[in-house]
């Protein structure tokens, strides 16, 4: 069926009437329910991998505990940084700063504040980071494709408007704010461009360090490259109000991607021409005389 015969058929995704539900006084949000079933779902692909690269079974999972408060707060600081007018602007409630559940995480945010509650761990635990970040990288990437359903069921995050079948419908409460759009307009579900891309990253990801024994910071590097070479793309169709949506003619996320797809990209490139064949991956992920060493597998 040719793109224009498909363009003709009445379809749409339809976004959720809610994205909260109420246990009695409790509200159950599913923004949140997304972000923890991410989490779980990077613990668990992590502690796979760590173990395979000689770490201590479990131990992923106590990362995790200094990792992700680090990572929310990171992620929310960042937010807040990059568009302090919601919180801070004339008429608006800077106590929103603190409401989280509302939607509003920055994804660079998110990786720095992790990365240093990970280094934070790691330096008590005696752990080398890089072959801990080259194990994590994958499932860091799952967490992301998992937590974009959150977007979706808050309906945000949304492209422009697209009369492509797949086009996403969006409350007209939750268009950008002084926007307009003719009934029936559909918007391009850049939620799930961003999670079917991740997805499609995780796969890449372990194929190529199976294949080439990736190591010493150069999976936690390739997956850098991977996510921000979509995110790029997917920043370009996003109408989603922000203070920086023309910097030098792009949008922050766009310039964001570029510097950071370039930095991983050298990284790569020069770890690897400095460490090949066997010594291209750690032969063990602790320090000399770390307190875990003697709990690696052999």
């Amino acid at each position: 069926m040719s793109l224009e015969a498909l363009q003709l058929l009445p379809l749409s995704i339809p976004s959720p009437s809610q994205g909260v539900w109420h246990l009695g006084p409790v509200p159950i949000r599913a923004y949140a329910l997304c972000i923890i079933a991410g989490v779980v779902a990077a613990i668990w692909l992590g502690d796979r991998r760590w173990v395979a690269r000689g770490g201590r079974q479990g131990q992923v999972g106590d990362v995790a505990l200094w990792a992700v408060p680090a990572g929310v707060i990171g992620a929310r600081m960042y937010h807040v940084a990059t568009d302090h007018d919601l919180y801070f602007g004339p008429g608006r409630d800077a106590w929103g700063a603190l409401e989280i559940w509302n939607g509003g995480l920055g994804i660079w945010g998110a990786i720095s504040g992790g990365f240093l509650g990970a280094y934070l761990y790691c330096r008590r635990q005696g752990i080398l980071v890089r072959p801990l970040a080259d194990a994590l990288a994958p499932g860091l990437l799952l967490a992301q494709a998992i937590g974009r359903l959150g977007n979706y069921f808050n309906q945000e995050l949304y492209g422009r408007p697209t009369t492509l079948p797949w086009g996403l419908e969006i409350d007209p409460v939750n268009w950008p704010s002084g926007a307009s759009f003719a009934d029936g307009t559909t918007f391009h579900p850049t939620f799930l461009y961003e999670l079917l891309w991740n997805l499609a990253g995780v796969a890449l990801i372990v194929a190529l360090d199976r294949r080439w024994r990736l190591g010493r910071g150069r999976v936690f590097a390739l997956y850098v490259m991977v996510y921000t070479a979509g995110r790029g793309w997917i920043e370009t169709l996003r109408i989603d109000t922000i203070e920086l949506d023309d910097v030098l003619g792009l949008r922050w996320g766009v310039w964001m991607s570029i510097g950071l797809f370039t930095a991983a990209a050298a990284y790569f490139v020069l770890v690897g021409r400095r460490h090949r064949g066997d010594e291209g991956r750690e032969s063990i992920p602790y320090r000399d005389g770390a307190p875990d060493r003697s709990h690696a597998p052999s």
